[in-house]
């Protein structure tokens, strides 16, 4: 496994498992399997629903917890100082965990100022190893950055390659803040698994699509979670250190670029209603 450095020294590993759309009763076999195939790095959040299946994996694996690094992250309704901090304590409790290695916020509404001051505590009273930031555009992370004591270690946005997020990047870098992947595969949306020119690299190596994204991502220092329930795929995914692309393939791959969300525009006004005012279920 590489590693990462983030910005207080925290070490994480460069490749991690993802937990998004798993239901909860599929989720702790599919931690189990993945932690039995070798990943060490887990993200899950509250609003995934699935914390606590996620927890029972890491029990029934009898790995030592100083080997595992473990993400959630706060939801909206739970934003502000107060509020943020017993979301915290019940997201740890979900988990059965003692800490946490770090912990994000996972929209850029609602009182981010009250969370980001709740989280800073957690950080200085040791119940968090690291803390940032998640779904957050250039303008907002700056904001962020300049009026609080601490940077963001982490911030995770869709990144994959029709949305490469190459100039949030270079500030992320500028500013000390590691980037983060989440839906590597664009879910197979424009085609991606069949998509010409990685399948070309991919053939070139000997490998998968989806291991040419991985280690794409990889050459270019960004973290990615992907996320799988079969374990055939979770080892796959995890065999992506024994090649390297070349400038040329690294150059094809960056064509792809369309420079837009796949997804949703967090820019969007009718989507920051819809995030900003969606609460958890009980």
């Amino acid at each position: 496994m590489q590693y990462v450095t983030l910005n207080n020294g925290v070490e994480m590993p460069v490749l991690g498992f993802g937990v998004y759309q798993i239901p909860p009763e599929q989720t702790e076999q599919a931690v189990g399997d993945a932690l039995a195939a070798g990943y060490r790095s887990l993200d899950t959040a509250a609003a995934y629903g699935n914390e606590e299946a996620v927890g029972r994996a890491i029990r029934d694996s009898g790995i030592p917890r100083r080997d595992l690094f473990v993400t959630t992250k706060l939801w909206v309704s739970d934003a502000g100082e107060d509020r943020a901090k017993r979301a915290f304590d019940t997201s740890l409790r979900k988990l059965g965990l003692d800490h946490l290695d770090l912990y994000l916020i996972h929209q850029p509404f609602g009182d981010v100022y009250g969370s980001w001051r709740a989280m800073e505590s957690l950080q200085r009273d040791g119940l968090v190893r690291a803390i940032g930031v998640s779904n957050f555009h250039p303008d907002r992370l700056v904001d962020l950055i300049d009026h609080n004591e601490v940077t963001p270690a982490v911030n995770q946005i869709e990144t994959h390659p029709f949305h490469q997020r190459t100039a949030d990047q270079g500030l992320m870098r500028e500013r000390g803040v590691q980037i983060e992947s989440w839906g590597p595969f664009a879910e197979g949306r424009n085609n991606l698994f069949t998509e010409p020119g990685l399948s070309g690299i991919a053939a070139a190596h000997g490998k998968s699509v989806a291991q040419v994204v991985l280690r794409w991502l990889i050459q270019r220092d960004v973290v990615v979670i992907p996320k799988s329930v079969r374990p055939a795929r979770m080892a796959e995914n995890l065999d992506v250190f024994d090649f390297e692309l070349t400038d040329g393939q690294m150059a094809t791959v960056a064509a792809l670029d369309t420079g837009a969300s796949l997804f949703f525009d967090h820019r969007d006004p009718a989507m920051v209603s819809r995030l900003g005012n969606a609460t958890l279920d009980s």
